[in-house]
């Protein structure tokens, strides 16, 4: 890598990354768990699209020359969390569970948004509107299954 400022900008985009690839663990076992076939849909589609968003990551992080993260690291204890209590009391719940994933992820993406490195910046902006996007279908359903 060219410059301590970009390994630490690879840095950050693994934090992304760990955020993302926790999202798509607590999204699949939602989809196991969740019976209503509204909330399935919508559910498949914000899974997909933090897939796409592991891809762009994943991508930045290799021309960079750096090394995507190969698991969730911590954020996976957010999926464990979703596995072992809130399917437990229904889809509401796990719904609203969800919704706080997408939370901290927007936080995380707005935050990085004014980064000092560019290509962090870019990142987050080429990806915020994902973000806001998928938090919305789960502000959404939480509303939807009240």
């Amino acid at each position: 890598m060219a410059t301590d400022v970009t390994t630490t900008g690879v840095d950050k985009m693994n934090c992304l990354l760990q955020g993302e690839l926790s999202a798509l663990e607590t999204y699949r076992q939602a989809l196991e768990k969740i019976e209503d076939p509204r909330a399935k849909q919508v559910l498949m589609d914000c899974h997909m699209c933090h897939s796409k968003r592991v891809d762009s990551i994943v991508e930045k992080i290799v021309s960079l020359a750096g090394k995507p993260a190969a698991d969730s690291g911590a954020w996976g204890s957010f999926a464990k969390l979703l596995e072992g209590g809130a399917t437990a009391f229904g889809d509401k719940a796990a719904v609203s569970m969800l919704e706080e994933g997408e939370d901290k992820g927007l936080a995380d993406y707005r935050k990085l948004a004014s980064d000092p490195d560019l290509y962090v910046r870019e990142l987050a902006a080429d990806l915020i509107s994902k973000q806001e996007a998928t938090h919305e279908k789960m502000r959404n359903l939480k509303l939807l299954l009240k």
